[in-house]
């Protein structure tokens, strides 16, 4: 059986970019992942260490992120969080990238790696 892929070997397979403060992201193994834009479903059922995809971008995100102690939130199609979510995402240690490929691509994309829910 492979090796789980790091959030490393991910974000550099995929080209996200990174938004939050950089950290040692080879440490950060994700065991799953989950698609939501609704945040009382993605309350239910991501699970921590989870990749989180979404389309929202506002404050909180970081605060769902949070609370699951997510791996990252990937936020697709390009859609950009202002500068106060950033700040409030790097005190409370959730990481965000960001890609211009849509939830349906990187899920896509994903699940080849190997990401698949634990």
């Amino acid at each position: 059986m492979d090796k789980p892929m790091n959030l490393q070997q991910i974000i550099e397979k995929l080209d996200l970019t990174v938004l939050t403060e950089s950290r040692d992201f080879s440490a950060i193994t994700p065991t799953g992942g989950y698609t939501s834009d609704l945040l009382s479903c993605v309350m239910a059922g991501a699970k921590n260490d989870y990749l989180w995809m979404t389309l929202q971008a506002h404050l909180n995100i970081v605060a769902v992120a949070a609370l699951l102690d997510v791996a990252a939130v990937v936020i697709t199609e390009d859609a950009q969080p202002d500068q106060a979510t950033i700040d409030k995402a790097n005190q409370q240690g959730v990481v965000l990238l960001s890609t211009p490929l849509s939830n349906y691509e990187i899920d896509g994309k994903l699940w080849e790696m190997g990401i698949h829910q634990a």
